[in-house]
């Protein structure tokens, strides 16, 4: 048992570097930047994955928000899932309630990339890169 450990030890360690990296990634790249939008919309935090959505007001389209499009492309053990917690913007973050005591919705203004090509009735992957006049309703 005790000889297993640091080879365990020695196969983790590239995962946390990987996720150190990957969070370093930006959301808008030159890829994916002419596809990049402003839009008015809620933001929740609920049950399913991805667990962070965003619905444009005033449509019938909701996407999967994902902190870029690494995370998004590659689910593997390597680099870690974001479904559950992408980074958002600052800007948003500070209006966040401080536990994760259930859901959360805040509304404004986000640039929005999208992260795959839409395709009618499903929901679409995308990332936040920027946010403003973000109101937060009380819960």
């Amino acid at each position: 048992m005790l000889r297993t450990l640091p080879i365990i030890a020695f196969l983790l360690t590239p995962s946390i570097l990987a996720r150190a990296d990957y969070r370093k990634m930006p959301c808008k790249t030159p890829e994916i930047e002419s596809s990049c939008f402003h839009t008015h919309a809620r933001l929740t935090l609920g049950n399913g994955t991805p667990s962070v959505r965003l619905w444009p007001v005033g449509t019938n389209h909701l996407y999967g928000i994902y902190s870029n499009s690494f995370g998004f492309a590659h689910q593997s053990e390597i680099v870690p899932s974001d479904t559950e917690a992408p980074e958002l913007p600052p800007t948003v973050t500070k209006h966040l309630p401080k536990s994760d005591s259930g859901g959360w919705t805040v509304y404004g203004d986000f640039e929005v990339c999208p992260l795959e090509p839409p395709i009618q009735g499903h929901m679409q992957a995308a990332c936040i890169e920027s946010a403003t006049h973000i109101f937060a309703p009380k819960q």
